[in-house]
């Protein structure tokens, strides 16, 4: 099992969460999506070696946000 922690930008409100958890939730492997709304943190655990952050990035800006550099 791994986490990765990603700091995402944009987020402003619950419907922005549940964004960003729909299409992060989809990518395979992904076992878990925790999203901070006040933080813009967005913790992601995968059942075996951690996601591609180029599949969260993808993920990310297919529900309107952006992971910060």
């Amino acid at each position: 099992m791994s986490t990765t922690t990603y700091q995402v930008t944009g987020m402003t409100c619950g419907h922005c969460v549940s964004s960003v958890t729909s299409e992060v939730s989809e990518i395979a492997g992904v076992t878990d999506v925790r999203v901070d709304l006040a933080s813009g943190q967005v913790t992601v655990t995968s059942s075996g070696d951690p996601v591609d952050p180029a599949q969260v990035r993808a993920a990310v800006e297919e529900a309107g946000y952006q992971l910060a550099s």
